[in-house]
């Protein structure tokens, strides 16, 4: 059976700052870091092990990806980063702290923003502090000024269709650090999850969750690893 494991990455600075963070790049913490590495020595220790790991262009994932490889001696097997892995944009909440924004706009308005399944927050206006049209890793992509949920689901399932759903039909063993809208999209579609559940799904940093699939690449089973 194909081996599948996404994990989200360990804490992030904006994380503990309760902060918007989306596509604004920002460094896992210390604390992060050690969930990341906690990860890798779980996974060695439950003996995974993989051919391909994917990642975004975010720094938080791209780390998280790395402890975890060093801790499980396996910081030489390949990875494709893309954008399509990146985080759901927050659009003109990026920055912002989440609870003196529930306590500008309305908690009910926030949530919506938050946890709706397609009604993105504000956009982003260009110019701003957390603009990223002139970042070098996202040159030639349009970036977009904010992602519903609905949004973030499509550009991460068209790169599972591209990249990663051959993969393992080519019989690799996979891992994926991403992030948590990005990884709610992929536990949508091989869960087939319903749009008005998926929302309240909650993914915790740095804990590996583990799929069992057919050759079909349908889910025979989805836990977390540190459960088993």
């Amino acid at each position: 059976m194909p081996t599948l494991v996404l994990i989200r990455h360990g804490q992030s600075a904006w994380n503990l700052e309760n902060r918007f963070t989306g596509w604004w790049d920002v460094d896992v913490t210390e604390q992060g870091a050690a969930e990341a590495r906690a990860a890798g020595e779980l996974m060695a220790a439950k003996g995974l092990d993989f051919d391909q790991c994917f990642t975004s262009l975010q720094t938080r994932a791209i780390k998280t990806l790395h402890f975890a490889l060093e801790a499980m001696g396996r910081l030489w097997l390949p990875v494709e980063k893309d954008w399509r892995l990146n985080e759901r944009h927050y659009g003109g909440l990026t920055g912002l702290d989440k609870a003196e924004t529930a306590a500008r706009h309305g908690a009910e308005q926030v949530h919506i923003w938050r946890r709706s399944f397609d009604i993105p927050p504000p956009a982003m206006e260009a110019g701003g502090d957390f603009d990223l049209t002139n970042d070098r890793r996202y040159a030639g992509i349009a970036i977009p000024q904010t992602e519903s949920l609905k949004d973030t689901i499509a550009r991460v399932l068209s790169y599972w269709e591209g990249r990663i759903a051959p993969a393992l039909k080519d019989g690799q063993r996979v891992l994926i650090s991403a992030h948590g809208n990005s990884l709610r999209a992929l536990v949508k579609h091989l869960s087939n999850i319903a749009d008005d559940e998926i929302t309240g799904l909650e993914i915790p940093t740095g804990q590996p969750i583990v799929y069992e699939l057919d050759d079909r690449l349908n889910a025979t089973d989805r836990y977390y690893l540190s459960e088993r």
